[in-house]
């Protein structure tokens, strides 16, 4: 059951969230912040199918145990994409609201997914083992967080200050995705049921594609 329940999840998310960045780039009409949008939702679904793909084959046929270097690499892979992908939202904010300057935040944004990758890239991480350290999970995650956290207070702000009804929500998405990602890293290998909060964790993911595509089809005419 959980093979097939996570399979079709799975094949929904990733075809939709990569059909909806398509048509974001093909529709955007030269819009560069809807235009950046698309090329965030493909990469979203293009870095997420490094992992859901093979754990979709190995749930499907011999097992998780069996798929052990696939699944390392794959999360591997999402881990840089994801954090390239925070990077992106947040010059889609800039764009959206037309922001000068920043040059710290801008610089803070940066060194901080520079900072994340180097670490996702460092061999301690057993990316291809059974026993990835849980220190090296937190390690890791730590920039990745405060990229969040930075991202989540600049689309609160400024949707509110510009009273942005079609934006109002973009950091609840970023909120939700890390309340739901965060107990995970922690506690996933510990008591396995708690992976199953990647789910919620994908639904807000793509909350945050369909407000861009929502907000695009509303802009745009």
């Amino acid at each position: 059951m959980q093979a097939i329940v996570e399979t079709l999840f799975d094949t929904v998310y990733l075809i939709s969230v990569i059909t909806i960045g398509i048509l974001m780039i093909r529709q955007s009409k030269g819009n560069r912040q809807f235009t950046m949008f698309g090329i965030m939702a493909v990469l979203l679904g293009s870095g997420d199918a490094f992992h859901l793909i093979p754990r979709a084959t190995a749930l499907c046929t011999t097992g998780l145990e069996n798929f052990t270097v696939q699944l390392g690499l794959g999360k591997w892979i999402t881990s840089v994409t994801m954090t390239i992908f925070y990077v992106v939202l947040y010059h889609i904010w800039r764009e959206r609201y037309q922001v000068k300057g920043h040059k710290i935040t801008t610089a803070a944004i940066y060194a901080l997914a520079g900072l994340r990758i180097v670490l996702c890239m460092m061999p301690q991480n057993n990316w291809l083992a059974t026993d990835a350290p849980l220190s090296w999970g937190i390690y890791r995650n730590i920039p990745f967080a405060l990229m969040g956290l930075i991202i989540i207070v600049l689309f609160y702000k400024s949707a509110k200050e510009k009273n942005d009804k079609s934006f109002r929500w973009m950091w609840l998405t970023i909120v939700l995705s890390f309340a739901f990602y965060i107990p995970v890293v922690l506690w996933a290998d510990v008591i396995p049921m708690i992976g199953m909060l990647m789910i919620p964790k994908t639904c807000a993911y793509v909350w945050t594609v369909v407000i861009g595509y929502k907000a695009m089809k509303k802009e745009i005419a």
